[in-house]
């Protein structure tokens, strides 16, 4: 079996946990806000990234070297998926989706005012291209815009600056120090905000295999995800990613009665086109091996 075709095949779990997320999350939404599923499913992540990382033995990678990056790249992660999980209660779970794929689109823009990265043509091309898609989608009116859009198009503000910064840890720490620390952090910025009135819900017997579900599928999604560049580019990759929009429609449609919008599909092929036409600019352009390396 070719490296392409186990990608793929790894690209399905993923779709199928970030769908599981979702419906998760609308399923725990009447009882639950959505800083307390933040805190149930971290507290589960970390019993999960311990037990993994004792196993595999690689609890000794954890530092404390990096704490402030990692502090800043969960800020903004946390803010990205408690924005996440309250659209996807307000909006289409087509439109969410969507605008979570303008992620990589933000990254461009923070890329290098964080990286020091160069903001090429092609790139401020991709990101405007990309803004088109966004106006599809979205169509900004005093009749059609929603809250609920905004917030989804922060929550990808949100996931970008995450990815950012832990592009930024990649260089110093392995993944078990960032997954431990992301974990670890998120369920104290849970316990606080869903603490802050002194009333904290717990899970009933009916919402915890949900909660359960929402921490498994995180996890598992980004490992999915993770496995499938490894084995093939990104160029590859993300074009089965984008399978997750047809998917989730089609899950609102069934599950939801949401309609199924043309132009949300549209605007989000658009928004596709111009993360798609970043990422074959950078496979095509040649690598500079400095003298030494």
């Amino acid at each position: 079996m070719s490296d392409t075709i186990k990608a793929a095949f790894w690209m399905i779990g993923a779709i199928v946990c970030f769908t599981s997320m979702a419906i998760g999350g609308r399923a725990v939404s009447l009882d639950l806000d959505t800083f307390e599923i933040m805190l149930y499913r971290s507290v589960i992540g970390v019993v999960v990234v311990l037990v993994v990382a004792r196993l595999a033995g690689t609890l000794g990678q954890v530092t404390r070297r990096s704490l402030h990056v990692h502090l800043v790249r969960n800020l903004s992660h946390f803010a990205g998926q408690n924005l996440w999980f309250y659209s996807i209660t307000v909006i289409p779970l087509a439109q969410v989706f969507a605008l979570e794929f303008t992620s990589p689109l933000w990254v461009i823009v923070l890329s290098p005012l964080i990286l020091g990265e160069r903001l090429t043509r092609i790139r401020m091309i991709a990101a405007g291209v990309g803004f088109v898609g966004i106006l599809i989608v979205t169509r900004p009116s005093p009749e059609t815009l929603e809250f609920g859009q905004l917030t989804a198009a922060l929550a990808a503000i949100g996931f970008a600056g995450s990815a950012v910064f832990t592009r930024l840890l990649t260089r110093t720490e392995t993944i078990t120090c960032i997954l431990f620390y992301l974990t670890l952090m998120q369920a104290i910025f849970g316990l606080i905000c869903a603490g802050y009135d002194g009333d904290i819900a717990l899970p009933s017997a009916a919402n915890l295999p949900w909660v359960i579900l929402i921490a498994l599928a995180g996890l598992v999604a980004h490992f999915c995800l993770t496995t499938a560049l490894r084995l093939a580019p990104a160029a590859v990759v993300m074009p089965i990613d984008f399978a997750r929009l047809p998917v989730i429609a089609l899950v609102g449609m069934l599950l939801y009665n949401e309609p199924l919008d043309v132009l949300v599909l549209l605007g989000a092929a658009v928004i596709f086109g111009g993360n798609y036409l970043n990422i074959r600019m950078d496979t095509k352009r040649p690598r500079v091996i400095s003298p030494g390396m």
